[in-house]
């Protein structure tokens, strides 16, 4: 049988789906318990900041696979909580770059050790050469249908 035939129960979005799910939960639990107020969306956008500060909006869109509305939400609600700012480009005013704050700097070792930890507890048993070949294969999925 090819391998792109579906046997029922067998989907690999769902399953796929279902451990991103998981992992997703466990880390927001593991962020409130460490008395963390920031949800797993706001931390992608963070975690990308924090590789590379002041983007622009338009490009955390790009970064984080979000349409221009989530994008928008999720910035406004980092403002509120005064993790990040929005100042105009000195290129282009009609652009506004998305910078850190001390705060949301402060953030980062705590959130990334969280995350580290969150995904030990998802390998727990899980075999190293297995999680290379689950990114490998995973990444050509990506590459195939970019």
């Amino acid at each position: 049988m090819p391998n792109n035939q579906f046997k029922r129960g067998e989907l690999y979005s769902v399953i796929n789906g279902m451990a991103s799910t998981a992992v997703a939960r466990r880390l927001q639990k593991n962020f409130r318990n460490a008395g963390l107020e920031i949800t797993i969306e706001q931390w992608t956008v963070l975690y990308h900041l924090w590789k590379e500060d002041c983007l622009s909006q338009q490009e955390l869109c790009n970064r984080t696979y979000r349409d221009k509305p989530s994008i928008t939400r999720l910035i406004d609600n980092l403002e509120k909580q005064k993790l990040v700012n929005r100042v105009a480009s000195r290129e282009d005013r009609r652009i506004n770059l998305v910078c850190l704050t001390e705060a949301a700097r402060e953030l980062q070792d705590k959130t990334l050790l969280l995350a580290n930890q969150t995904m030990d507890e998802a390998l727990v048993d899980v075999n190293k050469d297995d999680i290379e070949v689950v990114k490998k294969v995973l990444q050509q999925v990506y590459d195939n249908l970019k």
